[in-house]
């Protein structure tokens, strides 16, 4: 066999093992909310947090009641108290009889805004196309490319905290501390289609 009809041989071969060669699939999820919109409320929440005052139950039997907390990211905000309130000396009870004080906390909100610019055009939606099917008819979405001199998503998170904190027996008020807000934000911002450029005070997911 000549070198040339070996050499032919080899790269069949190797062809062969290409095309029979196996094959992998990354499956990739996609969560309802996405991990920029819970660091933007859950640092707002950390924010508001470090606010409230606990010097007035240290040493005391404290039973922490979120029942009336009611909004996004609520075993989050729960748990930071918790931890605001253990670091402050406070001893939390697990059960309601067994404590000296009820604490009962509240949120005015918990929240995002966003704003959005864009100087340039943006997409424009096209009516479809058939498929070229004859026994199905569907169509296909487009619209025409964005062409965007200058665009900027702003994103602003928002918690509100608070609460007030009663003898357990009589119901009179001990303290109460709140409301304070905390504020996160985030802007991604594009300049002749070139992005994102992110700056904000919560922890970027993209690059």
């Amino acid at each position: 066999m000549s070198v040339t009809a070996r050499l032919i041989g080899h790269l069949t071969a190797l062809i062969a093992f290409a095309l029979l060669g196996g094959c992998a699939t990354l499956r990739v999820t996609d969560p309802p909310r996405s991990a920029d919109e819970q660091f933007l409320l859950s640092t707002a929440a950390q924010k508001a947090v470090t606010q409230l005052s606990t010097a007035a139950l240290r040493d005391r039997r404290v039973f922490l009641d979120a029942s009336y907390f009611n909004a996004p990211e609520q075993a989050f905000v729960t748990g930071e108290v918790r931890s605001k309130l253990l670091l402050g000396g406070v001893r939390l009870m697990e059960n309601r009889k067994d404590a000296q004080i009820i604490l009962e906390l509240r949120s005015g909100g918990v929240g995002i805004n966003r704003i959005e610019f864009l100087l340039g055009l943006s997409a424009i939606p096209i009516p479809g196309i058939n498929n070229g099917s004859n026994s199905v008819t569907a169509t296909v979405p487009l619209e025409t490319p964005e062409l965007a001199l200058l665009k900027s998503t702003k994103q602003q998170g928002f918690a509100g905290i608070a609460y007030v904190a009663y003898w357990a027996d009589t119901g009179e008020v001990v303290t109460s501390s709140g409301p304070f807000v905390g504020r996160t934000y985030r802007t991604d911002w594009w300049f002749f289609g070139i992005g994102p450029k992110t700056i904000g005070d919560v922890p970027t997911t993209s690059k």
